[in-house]
Parts: structure tokens; sequence; C-alpha cells
């Protein structure tokens, strides 16, 4: 079974994906992981960020398994690896690399260990309308921005990252607008996806609404 969750930032949309994945025994796959698998394997290289053909070259040959590897690194989620995913981003083999390595994915789906899952749950901003279109199920998970502010906000506070509220908010209304109007797959809900809005719901609330609905495939 192959399952798509999109929507925009702090929407809910990875809990969802990892709480589903675990509970049907799926591959969980966050697709804003690639990106930055790449730039940080050339970090570590010490290869130039800016190569074309050393960055094509690491995305032509990256593996879930290494991803989920890399991903462990103190620098995957630094500034460091968040850098050089961007400038990786940028290079259109790179994408192309990258999107056939996630679609490929979907005909063989493993746990980071190896080992077989009986399907996989795709978690981005375009996966049901790129990455998969073909997918059996496709979720757009969304919140009104005030929400997910609030949400974001209180990661954060738990976190020890001092910011205010009006600058979670308007960060997250700027990345929405990037979202929206890039010009290469721009955030929107796949014209077969079921809308989830979850401004009024808890997490749980939300799973077990589409547990139900995966139950009734």
């Amino acid at each position: 079974m192959i399952i798509t969750i999109d929507g925009p930032a702090s929407a809910g949309k990875g809990t969802l994906a990892k709480k589903l994945a675990e509970k049907y025994l799926m591959a969980y796959f966050d697709t804003g992981m690639v990106y930055r698998a790449v730039g940080l394997e050339l970090v570590l290289s010490e290869k130039d960020i800016y190569n074309t053909a050393d960055a094509k070259n690491i995305a032509e040959n990256l593996t879930f398994q290494k991803m989920m590897s890399l991903s462990s690194h103190p620098d995957f989620r630094s500034d460091i690896g968040g850098r050089a995913a961007s400038v990786v981003a940028a290079i259109p083999e790179v994408r192309n690399a990258l999107l056939k390595m996630q679609q490929d994915f979907a005909l063989n789906p493993v746990f980071a260990d190896g080992s077989q899952a009986s399907g996989v749950i795709y978690d981005g901003r375009d996966t049901g309308t790129v990455v998969c279109p073909h997918a059996d199920l496709k979720l757009f998970v969304t919140a009104s921005s005030e929400v997910r502010a609030e949400r974001r906000y209180k990661e954060f506070q738990e976190k020890g990252i001092v910011k205010t509220y009006e600058e979670v908010l308007s960060q997250i209304k700027e990345r929405d607008e990037r979202d929206e109007k890039r010009s290469a797959a721009p955030l929107k809900p796949a014209e077969d996806a079921i809308i989830l809005d979850t401004s009024n719901y808890t997490a749980q609330q939300v799973f077990e609404k589409v547990c139900k609905i995966i139950d009734s495939l």
C-alpha cells in the first residue's frame, strides 16, 4: 500500500505519518530528508556543495538506508546541513535523481535496517501530486496558520528556543507563500486527496479518523 500525506508546515502530517507507519508496519519516508542527505554527504566528503557533478553522483546513489544513517548525524538538522540542502535542491539534475529514488522506493519499501515493509507512507509537500500520483490513499493535512504557529511556538519553548509567537506566525505565513508560489510543484492537494483540517482536533483524533479510512479500503 502507498499512502501520501502532504500539507504545510506544522499541520501535523509528520506525527500522523509516523503513527500510521507504526500501526500498519509501513515504511515512513520523510521526503524533505533527501536533500539534506545529499548536502550533508557532500560536506562530510569535503566536496564543493556547488559542484553539480558530485551532487548528482551522490543523489543517484542515495539509498533509503543511507539517508536514514545520515539523519543521525548532528549536522543533519543544523544550519550546515540546511544550507547544503538548499544549495543542492536548486540543481535540476539532483532533483530528478532524487525524484526517481523516491518513486522507486514505492516499488520495494523497506525499513531502515533493510527488512521488508508492507508499504510506504510518504510525508511531504508534493508526494500525492508528483512523487506518487497513483498512491492508494492521498491525504492533505492542513490547519489555520494561527494554530500551526501556536504548535510550532510550543515546540520551540520545549526545546528552549527563544522566539515570540508573532515571529513564528510570520515565518509560517512566509513559508506558506513560498510553497504555494514556487514554480516547481507548488503546495496544493491532489485532485483526489482527502483534505483533513486539524485545527480543532487532537493528533489522536486525526489518527483515529484516518485509521477508519484505511481500514475501509
